[in-house]
Formats: C-alpha cells, structure tokens, sequence
C-alpha cells in the first residue's frame, strides 16, 4: 500500500536529512505509483507521442530558470485548467507535519486559523525572519474541468523557517508555532498567507507542505483531509532570494540539488511549481492552483 497522504488516512514516511536512515526508500511506494501511472498513459499515447516535439519538461524547467538583474523576477507556472485539469500531486507530509500524525497537533490549538503565519500563537512568541512572501493557492474542482472554485474547503499550510527549522520539532525552536497556520478558501477557492521565503535544506528542493480539508471544521479537528502536496519554487527566484543576510547557508545546499533530482520533484513538479513575482527589496508572491 502506498505512504501516500489521503483522504482515508495520513502518511508517516519521512522528507528531509533529519530521517536520513529512511532515505529514499520511504519514497519508493510514491514512486512506483506515479511512475506506473506515466508508463500505462505512455502506453495508449504512443502513436500521438511519435508525432510530438520533445522537451515539454525542459522548457518548463528552462522558464523559470532566468532573472533580472534588479532581483525582480515573475517564474513559474500556474497549474492548467480545461480538458487537462488533473489533480494535484499526492506527496507526503513528511517529518514534521504538527497535525497530530507524527506527535504534536497544532491544528485543534486556539489561533492556528490566521492568515499572517510569521508569528507564533498562543503562549509562544516567536518571529520568523526572512524576505517576506505572500502564498496564495487556489483550491478548484478537478471534476469540473478546473472550473469551479472549492469554496468553503480549507487549507493548512507548513514550512521551514530562514535556516531550515521546522517549528515545534527542530532543535530551538520546538516551543515555537511559527510558518504553520489555517485558511477558509473564499468564494473565489483562494487562501492568502504571509509569510517568508523558506531555506534549502540539505536533501530536499525548496517547498511549502500543504494539506486540503474539506471544511474549516475538519482542519481543526485534524480529519478528513482531501489532499496532500508540496509547493515548488523556481531556481532563478531561490538564487536571488539565498544571496541576501541570512540565507548564505541554503547557497551551497541549493547549488547540491535540481528540481529533477529531489525525491519529491523528480518524478514530475508541472502542477506544483508556482508562479512568483516581486522582488527582494519588496518582497515576492507565490500562487499555485490546486485541482481537488
């Protein structure tokens, strides 16, 4: 059975250096499901592929591999919509994920729903210092085509800190809350966080963790997720954001990884990688739809 995160449970298998004894066996059910996946579509779509241009996936990792000199950059992709609408991803939610399915729950504690996620709630008070980054998913029905906004779902969203700790688990930081927090999707399906640009860490691609609920109800009460999925950042936007104070330690660990090495990413991120705008000096925006 796969690890994979779902609707009628939670995944347990492990994302970063800190599970290192796991490694990238933890990964494989991921793997052999998706990869399958793409071997039977590959199969029926042969005819049609003989006829088709190579290097669809490298144009994709070719646009967001350029910059501005400024720092100002707009990269990514925005998940498609129509006749090849597909769900999002199912990744999973790795070590630290604070919903109660690998020890501490954040979700049922009071002040979790908000949308500024830089602070730490509650008796904890802790700040999280980075380049600020306004997240935006749009959470949409797949069997609609990508039509139809979800509105109503809810959205828990999680992530590593400047230097690549996770709040309430990593060492210092363990009475902290911060870059976890719980949105209502709006009538358009969208969710608004602000937060900071995430650190590289040793063995994994800079990302955002994220869970769908189908109510706010359910976030809160930590059950019946929907989905589970990770967002992607572009090369040219980490490069510029790891050059200013703060970041010089996720330089070397970035320049150790690609998109299509990561044991998340590699085996396909088009409908993960999100579309950024801004700059270092006033800050950038990250939005991804999210077909449910």
């Amino acid at each position: 059975m796969s690890e994979k995160t779902g609707s009628q449970g939670r995944g347990h298998h492990h994302d970063d250096e800190h599970e290192i004894d796991g490694g990238l066996v933890h990964d494989l059910p991921m793997f052999a499901r998706r990869r399958m996946i793409g071997l039977l579509a590959g199969a029926s779509m042969a005819p049609l592929l003989a006829a088709c241009s190579p290097g669809s996936e490298d144009s994709a990792s070719s646009s967001a591999s350029s910059s501005s000199p400024s720092g100002s950059s707009s990269s990514g992709t925005s998940s498609s919509s129509g006749s090849d609408c597909e769900v999002i991803p199912e990744e999973t939610a790795g070590p630290y994920p604070g919903d109660g399915s690998n020890g501490v729950n954040v979700l049922k504690e009071s002040g979790v729903v908000r949308s500024d996620i830089t602070k730490s709630f509650g008796s904890a008070g802790g700040v999280a210092e980075g380049i600020p980054l306004t997240i935006t998913l749009t959470v949409v029905d797949q069997a609609s085509g990508c039509e139809t906004p979800k509105e109503g779902a809810a959205v828990y969203l999680w992530h590593c800190d400047r230097a690549g700790l996770y709040s309430l688990y990593s060492e210092g930081v363990t009475e902290e809350n911060y870059l976890r927090g719980v949105q209502e999707t709006d009538e358009k399906g969208q969710v608004t966080f602000t937060s900071i640009f995430p650190a590289c860490y040793t063995g994994r691609w800079p990302h955002i963790h994220f869970e769908v609920y189908g109510s706010i109800d359910d976030a809160t009460a930590a059950q019946n997720i929907v989905a589970t999925s990770q967002l992607a950042f572009p090369k040219d936007v980490c490069d510029t954001v790891y050059a200013t104070d703060g970041y010089s330690e996720s330089v070397q660990k970035l320049g150790e990884l690609s998109l299509e090495t990561d044991n998340i990413f590699s085996d396909g991120y088009d409908q993960q990688l999100a579309t950024i705008e801004g700059s270092t000096d006033k800050g950038y925006t990250a939005t991804l739809t999210v077909p449910v």
